[in-house]
């Protein structure tokens, strides 16, 4: 498959400023594209950073490396989501039943909660619950824990005590329907990775923090926390503190959260939700990557409710045609894809270059996004922005749908 190329954005100066026009992706960042059938593995978890088909082997070197400071204490962040968010949650969007877990990580104490067992425990899917002890636990992530494509739904609960730690040196999550080396497909169009509904991850009342992933700027970087490519992804109830990728490349992003998706028809009716969630929430407590200091996608829709972002960075410089530096907290690219942002608070991010808050570009002007009931503000302009939509810039079939929310 070719690279994955973020839309580039050309400037053209009329009276009175500035207007900024997005031009199509000319590759599998269209959800027309039915990509390739695999990848190699995980680069994250390989000893050396290489091509992002060479696989590796599985030590952790080249995940992120070391964070420059002492670990991010949960304790001190603030909770998850957003308390003056009164959006309905969709049944779809709520809570997983974490009633028969297939795997309890820990026999009651911290010690027992290891990343090995963690790591494990993932492997093998199914409803994972912690018994790690009466008082908050975190894990440090040695490795990667990597999610299996067929061994069905997959639900991590955290109980509101669990902190997975990267440590600076590793991505924590790596969930992708496209790579044979997670096991075969186990729902959808068979043959087309693109096409697959599994793997189905809920990740619910957990902490994560000090995900790191440096590989540079490869249709595998991205994703500190967590990396997805196809199948379907819910986050509840969970907060992302000081996660990173790469602080510089056109196309790589996601600080906390990389998603590629592309479903022939668009991912319209399959969205990422995030729910009731808080990235970065205070000072010192963002995330930071290329583009996308929270979430960055290609291909992907989010339903995104009752959650906080600030605090998030978009490191990189030059736009798509330089080094990136687009979607403060957000970046939405492909074509048919939505963005539904509801009874969320958006505040203090910045990009070096678009969308402080949001960058949200459908490059056959299909896309769509809507605003309701939130609040975005302090979200500074940096080179560029859409006009009337502080720390916006957006590229869509109208412009954006806004019920009763501030944007400042």
């Amino acid at each position: 498959m070719g690279k994955l190329h973020a839309c580039c954005v050309l400037v053209v100066t009329v009276a009175g400023g500035a207007a900024f026009v997005g031009c199509s992706s000319d590759d599998a960042s269209s959800n027309g594209s039915s990509g390739t059938s695999g990848t190699s593995g995980d680069p994250s978890s390989s000893g050396t950073s290489g091509s992002m088909t060479s696989g590796g082997t599985s030590g952790t070197m080249t995940s992120g490396g070391t964070s420059g400071g002492p670990p991010t204490n949960p304790d001190d962040g603030p909770v998850a989501g957003n308390p003056n968010g009164k959006c309905a949650v969709p049944a779809e969007a709520q809570a997983e039943s974490i009633a028969n877990p297939r795997t309890v990580v820990g026999t009651g104490t911290a010690a027992s909660c290891t990343s090995d067992a963690f790591v494990a425990a993932v492997a093998k899917g199914g409803v994972i619950t912690f018994d790690c002890g009466a008082a908050p636990t975190t894990i440090t992530l040695t490795a990667t824990a990597k999610v299996h494509n067929d061994t069905g739904p997959i639900v991590i609960d955290g109980g509101g005590k669990v902190t997975l730690s990267g440590g600076g040196k590793v991505r924590i999550l790596y969930a992708n329907a496209c790579d044979p080396m997670n096991g075969g497909y186990a729902s959808g169009v068979a043959g087309d990775c693109n096409e697959q509904v599994t793997p189905k991850l809920t990740l619910q009342n957990l902490t994560f923090v000090d995900g790191s992933v440096k590989l540079g700027n490869v249709e595998e970087g991205g994703g500190g926390a967590l990396y997805v490519r196809g199948g379907r992804t819910k986050i509840v109830s969970s907060r992302f503190f000081h996660d990173a990728c790469d602080d510089e490349g056109s196309d790589v992003g996601g600080g906390a959260i990389r998603v590629l998706d592309f479903p022939k028809n668009g991912s319209v009716d399959r969205p990422v939700f995030v729910v009731n969630s808080t990235f970065g929430g205070k000072v010192g407590y963002g995330n930071t990557c290329a583009n996308g200091g929270a979430l960055s996608s290609i291909g992907t829709s989010y339903s995104i409710y009752n959650s906080v972002f600030s605090d998030n960075h978009a490191t990189g410089h030059g736009a798509n045609s330089g080094n990136g530096g687009n979607g403060g907290a957000i970046y939405n690219d492909g074509n048919t894809i939505a963005l539904n942002v509801c009874g969320t608070l958006m505040e203090d991010n910045h990009a070096n270059e678009g969308g402080s808050a949001i960058f949200f570009v459908s490059n056959d002007s299909t896309g769509t996004i809507t605003i309701t009931d939130s609040t975005l503000k302090n979200n500074p302009k940096g080179t560029f922005e859409t006009a009337g939509f502080p720390g916006l810039f957006v590229k869509a079939k109208g412009p954006p749908k806004v019920t009763n929310s501030t944007i400042q």
